[in-house]
């Protein structure tokens, strides 16, 4: 990695109603210090909706916006932007540091969403046609990004104001069980990290994942599970400084007019380094 600082972000959401971020010109703040940047998924939603002409416009804003504004910039999939790239994951300092969107840690991409049992049987069913029963990693990503592309944009196209809360709450919050499925698959995270880890990265001492918009750091045995959180509210996101010798977390502070890097939240040093 040389002297680099890279910064690691994640689910911007860009384009969607409930993202903080109206304008990508306020995240400009976030790259201050930074040689290169890692977003790892769900930028926006790249997926089939009614307005394919806003979805692609939106792809070459945040394209264009990239190139041009930030520093080199190398964009992960998440299940919302299954078609952003042809990288899943990403391997950093000798395989000791793992990124990926996080998605691929629960059965049904989303376990609270209303397409939770049509996503699990659809990569139940794409699992089952992998090579070596779906044992490499990167077949099982690429297999749950093909998944995620056919799954549709539900309450994310809606633009009328009051029509998209109804339907975020028909989506994700309703009926009231939901709640419960979200707070399970929150506490079950780091585990669920763990146990990809120790059998995909068993080299790895930090896994990096969004998904789930919860932040948080969480030590199983040897692994660090660092999850950066969201640019929707109420629970904000993190950032990750990864240094030479150091991986450093940081709260993003949103403000009137831009997104501001906070106070470190936590502070590790690579072994080996």
């Amino acid at each position: 990695m040389g002297d680099e600082r890279i910064r690691v972000l994640s689910d911007l959401h860009y384009g969607d109603r409930l993202s903080a971020v109206r304008s990508l010109s306020q995240i400009k703040p976030l790259m201050d210090g930074a040689s290169a940047l890692i977003l790892n998924g769900d930028t926006l939603d790249t997926r089939p909706g009614p307005d394919p002409s806003g979805t692609a416009a939106a792809e070459a804003e945040v394209r264009a916006f990239f190139a041009a504004e930030a520093p080199p910039s190398t964009f992960l999939t998440g299940n919302h932007d299954p078609h952003l790239s042809e990288h899943h994951s990403m391997d950093l300092a000798g395989g000791k540091i793992f990124l990926t969107h996080g998605d691929i840690l629960y059965e049904s991409i989303v376990p609270w969403g209303r397409d939770a049992r049509v996503s699990r049987e659809r990569i139940t069913s794409a699992f089952a046609s992998l090579p070596d029963g779906g044992r490499r990693l990167e077949d099982r990503l690429a297999a749950l990004r093909t998944v995620a592309a056919s799954i549709h944009q539900r309450h994310q196209s809606e633009r009328n104001f009051l029509r998209y809360f109804g339907r975020l709450a028909l989506d994700t919050i309703w009926p009231p069980h939901r709640a419960w499925i979200i707070l399970n698959a929150w506490r079950e995270l780091p585990s669920r990290a763990a146990r990809l880890a120790s059998i995909d990265r068993p080299g790895a001492q930090f896994m990096l994942v969004g998904h789930t918009h919860r932040p948080g750091v969480w030590r199983r045995g040897p692994l660090t599970v660092i999850n950066t959180g969201s640019f929707c509210p109420p629970l904000g996101g993190m950032a990750v400084d990864i240094e030479p010798s150091l991986v450093r977390v940081r709260k993003i502070l949103p403000k009137p007019d831009a997104f501001r890097l906070g106070p470190t939240v936590a502070e590790f040093r690579l072994s080996g380094a």
